[in-house]
């Protein structure tokens, strides 16, 4: 049963694709004590995402727990919702995408991420979420690529406007923001 209680603690991990943002969270939330969780929100939709999950599931120590979470963030966070659980969210804009891919609409959309923040902030234990800063590139040449592009910065802002810390991670460098 979920703990209420204690807030615990937010990093936000941001950067570019493959710039290092998942290594660095698993390797920084490795350091901290207790029960340790991966959420991951990737599906494997081809063999190439096949081969990708199953080369991040070997990067991983085998003692963390990996819940495949796909939609339902909310509900993994409440699940384990104890002071002495750790978290890596790999990653917020893949669970965006998710969404976006269910023909969900942008009202939706914006409530399942107040939702997400809100669960966030009752989390007692230490959340690290990976997520992509999208916004860096070219304008996208469709509704939809704009629609993702414009979520995803709203998403980031409302969960760094929460986080204690906030970093940028790009060619494998970490710089703290927050």
């Amino acid at each position: 049963m979920a703990q209420q209680g204690r807030r615990g603690k937010i990093i936000l991990v941001l950067g570019g694709s493959r710039s290092g943002k998942s290594a660095f969270a698993l390797a920084s939330a490795e350091k901290k004590k207790g029960d340790k969780y991966f959420f991951a929100t990737a599906e494997i939709r081809d063999p190439e995402m096949k081969e990708r999950i199953s080369r991040h599931q070997k990067e991983r120590p085998s003692h963390w727990m990996t819940v495949e979470t796909p939609l339902d963030l909310v509900g993994a966070l409440q699940k384990e919702n104890r002071p002495d659980a750790v978290v890596v969210i790999d990653c917020l804009t893949l669970w965006l995408s998710n969404l976006l891919e269910k023909r969900k609409k942008e009202p939706f959309i914006l409530a399942k991420i107040d939702q997400f923040t809100d669960a966030l902030g009752r989390f007692s234990g230490q959340s690290w979420l990976v997520s992509n800063e999208v916004g860096l590139g070219v304008v996208p040449g469709t509704p939809l690529g704009r629609e993702f592009r414009d979520l995803s910065g709203i998403m980031n802002q409302q969960v760094a406007k929460i986080a204690n810390e906030v970093y940028w991670v790009s060619a494998g460098l970490s710089q703290r923001l927050k």
